[in-house]
């Protein structure tokens, strides 16, 4: 039978019962209907009951189900399903009523259940995988909406977006005090986002094509190699087929920022589904609310183009490919900056012109065993200048890989080779000059790799994970990175990981450190750097909570300890004029505790809370000190309440951090040597009360908190003369104090830990058609 039959049986049964039931029993009511997701897909066997009373069912394979012997009253039915948001409704039946409910479910924030795939890179289910893998979907990152990525990352346990410049406002991610480039950044499995583009690449990506995001805390170079010594983050795009037919989503804030996202779905007859998306941001209203004349936020404007095919083959095998282009054209600086004085040294401005273009793809072999081709091309072109300094840089970066993942006996095995190529040019001493110059040289890096992997069933409760890369770069020469993971499932309930391993980290400085573009400072290498190295030992311990009241949740600590050697480390302290870089004759050392609970309860209330503490802290000789720009707390938060009618909801979402050791430009800088506490918390309501169209506005920062307000000196020092033109300096180069500059300062926007927005309100509008 047809699935059109069985639904019009079902139906008609249903009707039938009905009428019997009118005839036997009038006094009785009855509800029947069915529950789909957002997306109009049936959901099988969700649980379906009638609140304080024992009456309740579980819908049919096709989403239909049907309640009887409900007598006269006011009733509170509830629809929940694995994975998904569960949904109230309100009746009220009379004598002999037949009511139809339809249940449309949203994907929940609560994600044990997800199937993850980066831990791993094998599809397993999240509490099955030996990797602690963290998910969060679309749900979570709607309760406080941003533009981009970036942003949304802020109500992430663990993880803190760090601006690293007060004018042009680049930034990078920080995973357990890490800094940006000890993370690597994944879309769909491949090494897009890295290098160039982390300075200005997680801006560039929308959260609207975003299915889910995955990410591991610790070393994953045995699996993704060199930048994922600390961390990776795996953005999955959304499928095509699971995607609404049109999509909007329209947001719009106070400051005048404006953010659109379009998305469309086709399907190409019975050869491929096709997923496009557009994304469009524009601010461009110059606001100085700490009246130090430099704009407070960038103007930015940015286009992203994105398209995914999913192409229909025999026995199911995958073949997707998706492709995206990103242009963006940002600036920052004085008030009276125009693009007429780009480059001059008249008036200071910071100006990015970026052009990117992205394509990735997968394709799962025509053969028996299961093996899959993976590949990605992306080129990043980037024309600046900071002040009067230009900075034009062109990279392309190419990777290919194929695993081959074979189950024998109680072996998972994962086999894997991968390729990775590196053409980086631009006009510094990093590639001898400019582009013109004879003397260009542009670095072309060449990174052949090979990893084994194996996870062993020791029991029905325990597995071992033991994995092996080899890489070997044209470079540094030959690296090994093992890694080893356990995992006891103590109960169904009750999960415990041990995970051990190595990571190692090339660096291109002039990519990676912002303040060695900006020309606020000189840089200077002090001898060949080394390929850092790593050492991690994690544990993890996880527990699904089901009460009896009906709420759900969950219960996940954390801790991790890591020790650098090679570490390559910014010296700002030294010399005030100058970023000195070398390997630490030394170690750091990084290490912590961290906690995530969520809890969702039937009255509708819902929790997501995170805390976290860290030591991050470097030794040479007997001298240990703290990391700069690294909190030794904090917390996250996200409090939601849906009325019972699932039209109405409220969340309260936020930030705290400790205070963070800054670098000051001297020492006779007056600035603090330490940021105090401070979070950033948002409100948001939203109605859901017509089919597909979702309103939502809400106040971000509510507390108008800013870091200028909380400090007599200014952030950027001598924001009056950039172009240091009232610093006098001795014949070393070193700053002199005057009466002009008694703190013997020089221009510096490097000082910021925190954004400079304060209070701002924002409405938005979302509607999807499937």
């Amino acid at each position: 039978m047809q699935r059109g039959q069985r639904s019009n049986v079902i139906l008609f049964l249903g009707a039938f019962l009905i009428l019997f039931s009118t005839l036997v029993q009038a006094q009785d009511a009855i509800v029947y209907g069915e529950v789909r997701s957002l997306s109009g897909q049936a959901l099988g066997f969700a649980n379906v009951g009638i609140s304080g009373t024992a009456l309740g069912t579980s819908s049919d394979e096709e989403g239909f189900f049907l309640v009887e012997g409900l007598a006269p009253g006011s009733y509170r039915i509830m629809a929940s399903f694995l994975g998904y948001e569960s949904m109230q409704r309100q009746i009220e039946l009379q004598s002999g009523d037949s009511l139809f409910i339809r249940f449309d479910l949203d994907q929940s924030s609560n994600t044990m259940d997800e199937v993850v795939v980066t831990g791993t890179l094998r599809a397993v289910k999240r509490l099955e995988s030996p990797v602690p893998v963290e998910v969060y979907t679309p749900a979570f990152f709607r309760k406080n909406p941003t533009p981009n990525i970036y942003e949304a990352l802020q109500n992430v346990n663990g993880v803190r977006p760090q601006l690293n410049c007060q004018v042009c406002n680049t930034g990078d991610i920080h995973i357990n005090g890490l800094e940006g480039p000890y993370s690597m950044v994944l879309i769909d499995g491949m090494p897009i986002v890295s290098s160039l583009a982390t300075v200005y690449g997680l801006s560039g990506i929308p959260n609207s094509l975003v299915e889910r995001m995955e990410i591991v805390k610790g070393p994953a170079s045995s699996l993704y190699g060199s930048e994922a010594i600390g961390g990776l983050i795996n953005i999955i795009t959304k499928k095509p087929e699971n995607a609404p037919l049109f999509s909007a989503d329209l947001m719009r804030t106070s400051w005048s920022e404006s953010n659109v996202d379009l998305g469309a779905r086709v399907n190409v007859g019975n050869v491929a589904s096709v997923l496009t998306g557009l994304n469009y941001f524009h601010y461009g209203k110059p606001i100085d609310n700490n009246q130090d004349n430099f704009t407070d936020l960038t103007i930015q404007e940015r286009v992203s183009v994105f398209q995914k095919w999913n192409f229909q083959r025999a026995e199911n095998r995958l073949f997707t490919m998706a492709g995206r282009y990103y242009w963006e054209d940002r600036w920052g600086g004085e008030l009276d900056w125009t693009p007429s004085f780009r480059g001059g040294d008249e008036v200071y401005g910071e100006a990015i012109t970026t052009k990117r273009w992205e394509l990735l793809g997968q394709y799962e072999l025509p053969m028996a065993e299961k093996m899959l081709f993976s590949f990605s091309l992306n080129g990043h072109q980037q024309n600046s200048v900071y002040g009067d300094i230009p900075y034009v840089a062109d990279q392309k970066i190419g990777f290919g890989q194929v695993t081959w993942d074979k189950k024998i006996s109680r072996h998972n095995l994962l086999m894997g080779s991968a390729l990775r190529y590196t053409y980086y040019d631009d006009n510094t001493p990093a590639t001898g000059g400019d582009h013109a110059d004879p003397k260009n040289s542009p670095v072309e890096i060449w990174l052949p790799g090979v990893f084994v992997q194996d996870e062993i069933r020791i029991s029905p409760k325990q597995n071992l994970l033991v994995g092996l890369r080899y890489d070997h770069n044209n470079v540094h020469g030959n690296i090994f990175t093992p890694r080893l993971a356990y995992k006891w499932s103590i109960t169904n309930k009750d999960i415990f990981r041990l995970n051990m391993g190595t990571g190692f980290r090339v660096v291109n400085l002039f990519t990676e450190d912002h303040a060695a573009l900006t020309g606020a400072r000189e840089v200077v290498i002090m001898e060949a750097l080394k390929p850092e190295r790593s050492l991690n030992i994690s544990g993890n311990y996880t527990r699904k909570l089901y009460l009896q009241n009906g709420a759900s949740g969950s219960l996940e600590l954390s801790s991790w300890y890591t020790h650098f050697s090679n570490v390559i480390l910014p010296d700002y302290d030294s010399n005030p004029t100058q970023i000195i870089y070398d390997n630490l004759d030394g170690s750091a050392v990084t290490k912590g505790i961290s906690v995530n609970a969520d809890l969702t309860l039937p009255s509708g209330l819902s929790f997501i809370l995170g805390a976290s503490l860290l030591d991050v802290s470097k030794e040479e000789g007997d001298i240990k000190e703290r990391q700069i720009l690294t909190e030794r707390f904090s917390g996250t938060w996200a409090l939601s309440y849906k009325f019972h009618n699932n039209a109405f909801a409220i969340d309260y979402t936020g930030n705290a951090y400790s205070p963070m050791k800054l670098p000051l430009a001297g020492p006779l800088d007056l600035r603090p040597a330490e940021s105090p506490w401070w979070s950033i918390q948002n409100i948001q309501f939203s109605y859901k009360g017509w089919k597909g169209v979702e309103l939502y506005a809400g106040v971000k920062n509510i507390l108008n908190w800013t870091p200028w307000k909380n400090q007599a000196e200014p952030i950027i020092a001598r924001a009056f003369d950039p172009f240091d033109r009232q610093v006098a300096f001795d014949a070393a180069g070193d700053v002199i104090p005057t009466a002009d500059n008694p703190q013997a300062l020089t221009f510096d926007p490097s000082y910021v830990y925190a954004p400079n927005q304060g209070i701002r309100a924002f409405f938005g509008l979302r509607y999807s058609k499937f």
